[in-house]
């Protein structure tokens, strides 16, 4: 099963993709994990994706795409995926469906998570996320069992400095102009699949469940 997931950021994605891949026994391919990846091993794609980064740019569309591709490619995306955090506008979606095409995958659905600006303010000011293995963590609806220290690897725990809310505001508003036309894009196509946000993870978890069913 090939599938996006599209939300705002604090809709709570990336909790809900590790819930399917795990159930569905798919892989999870996340653009901003492919960038710090490749960065990190030092591949072509990851020198030029550097140079951007470094300077406070956004990576090209091409870059991105070529790292998509790249790990399409891999045995494991052949029993299926989810993409998160890609595409994030219409011209990656185009580019996307060529990739899939020649590539002979075909998405079966596209899981937008809806919620609500306020939500999402509360949801992001109180995150804590561990810098070492990448955890994350909440104030109020899932702190760590010591205050201060990562579960998994005990390490420290930080507020991300873009976790204030102008900054927070910023990005949704970002998130509403990049991603509306997108939501219009996979619409035309029958492929996109609204699901309320708002509740425990659970909840959320059924309904994707129940949509991914269908």
């Amino acid at each position: 099963m090939d599938l996006i997931m599209l939300g705002p950021p604090g809709a709570g994605k990336g909790t809900q993709a590790q819930k399917l891949l795990e159930r569905l026994e798919i892989s999870q391919i996340s653009t901003g994990d492919l960038l710090r990846q490749a960065v990190r091993a030092g591949t072509d794609l990851g020198k030029q994706a550097k140079g951007y980064m470094d300077r406070g740019e956004l990576v090209p569309d091409s870059i991105v795409i070529g790292m998509i591709r790249q790990r399409l490619t891999e045995k494991d995306c052949q029993r299926g995926f989810i993409l998160d955090g890609f595409p994030r506008a219409v011209t990656q979606a185009e580019a996307l469906d060529g990739m899939l095409q020649e590539l002979k995958h075909k998405l079966d659905h596209v899981i937008s998570i809806e919620v609500e600006e306020e939500e999402l303010v509360e949801r992001l000011s109180g995150r804590l996320s561990c810098p070492k293995c990448s955890a994350m963590f909440h104030k109020i609806f899932s702190p760590p069992k010591k205050a201060g220290v990562c579960d998994q690897c005990s390490g420290a725990l930080i507020v991300r400095a873009d976790d204030n809310e102008e900054t927070i505001r910023n990005r949704i508003e970002v998130y509403k102009k990049q991603t509306e036309p997108l939501k219009d894009f996979y619409q035309k196509k029958g492929l996109l699949r609204k699901i309320d946000g708002q509740g425990s993870p659970e909840s959320i978890e059924q309904r994707i469940r129940d949509v991914v069913k269908r």
